[in-house]
């Protein structure tokens, strides 16, 4: 522009002094007058002056258009830094941004894309070339250095380029796209080192020294295992064998010496895998975390063993609460029933009397409300149970619920008919009963089933909801209250005479051990029939355990006294038809 304006003022002063610079032309001009020459010369550079002047103009016409332009240009430009840069503020608060995460550590975020490529690919790709250059096996680590060109300043490594910054990348930052990729290559500089501090060559190598180290520790621990255990063994065996007695349970000997010394043994040998099995792990566990490859693995493998136990003392610890309150749940009905339970003694021992309410029926009560305290207890502790509000828990239950309803139809009845008949007291454990064609003794009443002892030592058991449904005959109560009446039929023919026949029943009643004399025995005719009339004695007796024996003892006295007084007891359809058969009685009672 300078020159512009020196050349602009060179031609204004030719125009002004016309004679500055021409004189060694004109005294060169020969043949031609002063005047003329001057003439011709004055045209020629008014004309040439005018032309330059012209270009000048449009020169500076152009310069000033071009000036005009370029602010323009500028001013556009500068605007459109601001818009960009007020939208970029605008997004930073709602932008999260590609982090850029080696081995765990953030290094910086990355916002922009650089064309095509997303700012999470750009992440991506510095994370994977950070980690090979860091990984790398050698014994130093590569140097990181910033290459600044006209578009963007690539973070490099040798020939690699790890990241390219650029004026977008700046403007996120609020910075200079060169100072954005300086901070950047002294953050990767940094963890490129600390990389190949822990995975370079020298590291791998300090870890087999170390794997070595931790093999001969093993080993030689094992080894001193396996000779302390088989040296200290058979001695300790031997002295607590000596020390200690056997042990029993009711003169059972659960332990003697053999088993006792076996059991030794086995604690020994146990111990000794035991042992082993910790050293194993423990050093496998340190040659894995030797090398930070295997690090992750190992924390993986004591994380499924760490996790559940973790897990489960957390859960106990939580559970304390709910515990404590189950705890005091169980004292108070442990209390409760035992306070029931010594009134059900005093009232079954006659100690405690209530009117309406006999002793025998203590206990059967008190195992109802035992029955129904627990279930009230159970109520109360099952939703304190663990996962009880889960729906696994619940299916569980639902399906244990009917499956014990649907299998203990015939145990709720019988349970149920033990209850009715503790109430109704139809009969006691000893009374003599009669269910059907069983005869015997009471032994056993529960609620869900009741023995009996027959005569001739059978035991019998009859379900509750039998005995409920069939008739019974208590000969205990009968014959405490009333006596029983033994009776039995003899057929005599019409030739002796009734009163005779009767005398006799009344003296075989009356000499029959067991057979009461008061109420007196009687006799009855049961039946006039074709050739025979039919008696029948009755006797009380008060024996109703040894009914039969009663029975016996009187038909043996009427066959003693009816042979006794010559009356044959046989029936008269033989007396009839006998021609030649000889009286049917004994000879010894016949003399």
């Amino acid at each position: 522009m300078k020159k512009r304006l020196a050349r602009i003022f060179a031609l204004g002063m030719l125009l002004l002094c016309p004679n500055m610079g021409f004189g060694q032309e004109e005294q060169q001009a020969a043949g031609m007058s002063a005047t003329d020459s001057l003439m011709a010369t004055h045209d020629s550079i008014v004309k040439n002056l005018n032309h330059q002047i012209q270009e000048l103009k449009l020169q500076g016409i152009m310069m000033q258009e071009q000036l005009e332009l370029t602010g323009k240009n500028a001013k556009a430009d500068s605007l459109r830094q601001a818009e960009r840069k007020a939208r970029v503020d605008s997004l930073r608060n709602v932008t999260v941004g590609a982090p850029v995460i080696v081995d765990g550590d953030t290094l910086f975020v990355i916002y922009a894309r650089k064309g095509g490529v997303t700012a999470e690919m750009r992440a991506s790709t510095v994370r994977q070339k950070v980690l090979e250059r860091g990984k790398r096996l050698t014994m130093f680590a590569d140097s990181i250095y910033v290459f600044d060109s006209e578009v963007s300043s690539d973070v490099m490594a040798g020939e690699d380029v790890i990241l390219s910054v650029t004026d977008l990348d700046a403007l996120w930052q609020n910075t200079e796209r060169m100072e954005l990729a300086k901070t950047y290559r002294d953050i990767i500089q940094k963890k490129v080192n600390e990389l190949h501090e822990t995975y370079g060559l020298q590291q791998k190598l300090m870890g087999l020294g170390w794997v070595a180290i931790i093999v001969a520790v093993q080993w030689l621990l094992i080894w001193g295992i396996v000779w302390f255990l088989r040296r200290w063994k058979f001695r300790v065996t031997r002295k607590l064998l000596r020390n200690i007695k056997s042990i029993s349970i009711n003169n059972y000997a659960l332990l003697d010496s053999h088993r006792l010394g076996i059991v030794i043994i086995f604690l020994f040998n146990l111990m000794r895998f035991l042992l082993i099995l910790f050293v194993i792990l423990i050093g496998v566990t340190l040659m894995f975390t030797v090398f930070p490859e295997t690090k992750t693995f190992v924390y993986t493998v004591f994380g499924f063993i760490w996790n559940p136990l973790k897990d489960i003392l957390l859960s106990i610890v939580g559970y304390l609460p709910k515990l404590f309150k189950i705890i005091v749940i169980v004292v108070c009905f442990h209390y409760l029933l035992r306070l029931i339970r010594y009134f059900a003694n005093e009232i079954a021992s006659g100690r405690l009397k209530i009117n309406g309410f006999y002793p025998d029926l203590a206990m059967p009560t008190h195992t109802i409300l035992r029955i129904l305290l627990y279930s009230f207890m159970f109520v109360m502790i099952w939703p304190l149970l663990p996962s009880s509000d889960s729906e696994v828990f619940q299916g569980v239950s639902v399906f244990i619920g009917v499956i014990v309803s649907l299998g203990s139809s015939s145990i709720v009845g019988n349970v149920m008919a033990g209850l009715v008949m503790t109430y109704m007291r139809p009969f006691h454990i000893g009374d003599f009963i009669r269910f059907g064609d069983t005869e015997g003794e009471v032994i056993e009443k529960s609620l869900l089933v009741t023995r009996i002892r027959t005569r001739k030592n059978d035991i019998v058991t009859i379900p509750n909801s039998n005995m409920m449904s069939s008739q019974t005959s208590n000969y205990t109560f009968s014959a405490q209250r009333y006596g029983i009446i033994v009776h039995t039929k003899v057929t005599i023919g019409y030739d002796e005479p009734h009163g005779k026949i009767e005398a006799l029943l009344l003296q075989a009643a009356e000499n029959t051990d067991g057979i009461k004399r008061t109420p007196k025995p009687f006799v009855r005719i049961t039946a006039l029939d074709d050739f025979y009339v039919e008696y029948e004695i009755n006797g009380y007796t008060d024996r109703a355990k040894t009914l039969t024996t009663v029975y016996s003892a009187l038909h043996q006295q009427m066959l003693d006294t009816m042979h006794g007084a010559g009356v044959e007891i046989m029936s008269p359809h033989i007396e009839a038809l006998r021609h030649d058969l000889p009286t049917q009685i004994p000879k010894q009672r016949e003399k």
